[in-house]
């Protein structure tokens, strides 16, 4: 990326209830930077697709995991957010059933639910995003 380069990013909170116990789906990723932490699923929006349909498909490649809808929750730009440069990160919102069969892909190594009061270090600022899309439960 050049100096004035300025990349878009999606970030998906996909949340669980399990007997009252919120859950989201983190991935471990497979690439620097941050290779081996845990993130939430996400990616580059690639050209001509729409912020909804980028999400959606770094879910699924990352995941398995497939929805129909996300709700967009915030933007993400903090400067220094990301070491490879200016990102910022569009993030959405999404509730499903824990039953879903998790099949890691793409640039995850692995994929799983945790409780959300007991995350491991997340990479990025994901807990900043994971604190945001808590205050609409």
């Amino acid at each position: 990326m050049g100096k004035h380069d300025i990349a878009i990013t999606v970030d998906s909170v996909v949340l669980c209830n399990v007997n009252d116990l919120f859950k989201v789906l983190l991935i471990q990723r497979k690439k620097d930077p941050f290779k081996g932490e845990w993130a939430l699923p996400g990616g580059f929006i690639e050209e001509g697709e729409e912020l909804e349909e980028a999400a959606k498909r770094e879910l699924k490649e990352e995941t398995g995991v497939e929805v129909n809808s996300l709700e967009q929750i915030n933007a993400f730009g903090k400067p220094g957010r990301d070491p490879r440069g200016r990102m910022i990160s569009i993030a959405f919102l999404c509730r499903i059933y824990c039953e879903e069969d998790l099949k890691p892909g793409d640039d995850a190594s692995e994929a799983k639910w945790f409780e959300l009061d007991k995350l491991p270090e997340l990479a990025f600022d994901h807990n900043e995003i994971i604190s945001t899309a808590r205050k609409l439960l």
